[in-house]
């Protein structure tokens, strides 16, 4: 079931279009998701959440890890998750060291190294490079993240940084940036560093990049935004394309930050070899919301 996404206040940004041939294919519009600006029903309150969450079970990991294996044998393709609870702890893997084929996944990864490298040299983003990375994160515009790719120095500019981010599983391909290879667990190191005070990235740099995250286009909010529930904050990106060269079918992936009253959940889930796109997101949507179910459902 599909619920709701929660665009977050986005301070800087531009709107733009364009698509740039890739021996993969480029991204293109999927279709609706409801997003929406006003959350329902009121938060709970903290002593109400904590009270709530001691009486829960602790996390069943190899229940967990046996419905998620279920599932995805039971789909065409492959599939891999990870996902962490930054407020509880708890975290829960499935092929999460799994190589997938990044797609546009690798847009938040190239505007985070850009960014850091611009941290480094004690400047920030000049205004042409923000036009050009709200259309990459909030369009996926292939064209701006082209661009961004040569600033950031193509693969080796970005495998510099992801040494700093801690990502162990990404092998950036150069020139083609989607033809990059992850995995779900380097997707939620990447968040971690979005989303943590320990990042190499400063604050501003951190909010600017989620807050990207969480103004994609109304028809781009699929994915793990279906694990969130009404009132959750979600910042997102997804990544889509047949794949020719690298494998075959459809690889679909998505990853994402939920935040809500007691959780702060990030979530990455990556697919290959699905015989459509709408397979893919499917495969997708479930494994986060199952995954993301049970964390709920559990104390550390």
């Amino acid at each position: 079931m599909r619920r709701h996404l929660i665009v977050l206040a986005l301070a800087a940004g531009a709107t733009g279009a364009g698509v740039t041939a890739h021996w993969f294919i480029a991204d293109k519009p999927h279709r609706k998701s409801g997003v929406v600006v006003n959350a329902t029903g009121p938060p709970k309150a903290g002593a109400e959440v904590a009270a709530a969450d001691s009486a829960l079970p602790p996390l069943d990991q190899a229940a967990l890890r046996q419905s998620v294996r279920a599932y995805i044998r039971a789909r065409p393709g492959r599939a891999g998750v990870m996902a962490t609870d930054l407020r509880t702890g708890l975290t829960f893997g499935e092929n999460e060291k799994g190589r997938f084929v990044s797609a546009s996944i690798m847009k938040v990864d190239i505007l985070a190294s850009l960014a850091l490298q611009r941290q480094r040299d004690r400047r920030w983003l000049s205004g042409g490079e923000r036009e050009l990375a709200g259309q990459m994160i909030r369009e996926s515009d292939n064209s701006a993240a082209d661009a961004l790719y040569s600033h950031a120095g193509y693969g080796a500019g970005v495998r510099k940084a992801n040494k700093s981010f801690g990502l162990q599983n990404t092998t950036p391909f150069s020139p083609s940036w989607g033809s990059s290879w992850t995995s779900p667990a380097d997707q939620v190191r990447l968040l971690t560093n979005l989303a943590s005070d320990g990042s190499p990235l400063n604050a501003s740099g951190r909010r600017y990049i989620l807050g990207l995250m969480g103004s994609v286009l109304d028809e781009q909010a699929w994915g793990v935004s279906a694990a969130a529930r009404p009132g959750e904050e979600v910042a997102l990106k997804n990544g889509w394309t047949p794949v020719r060269h690298q494998g075959h079918g459809w690889t679909i992936n998505s990853v994402g930050r939920i935040t809500g009253p007691g959780h702060d959940f990030l979530v990455a889930v990556c697919t290959g070899e699905n015989p459509t796109m709408e397979t893919g997101v499917s495969t997708v949507e479930h494994v986060a919301g199952m995954v993301v179910d049970a964390l709920r459902a559990a104390r550390a």
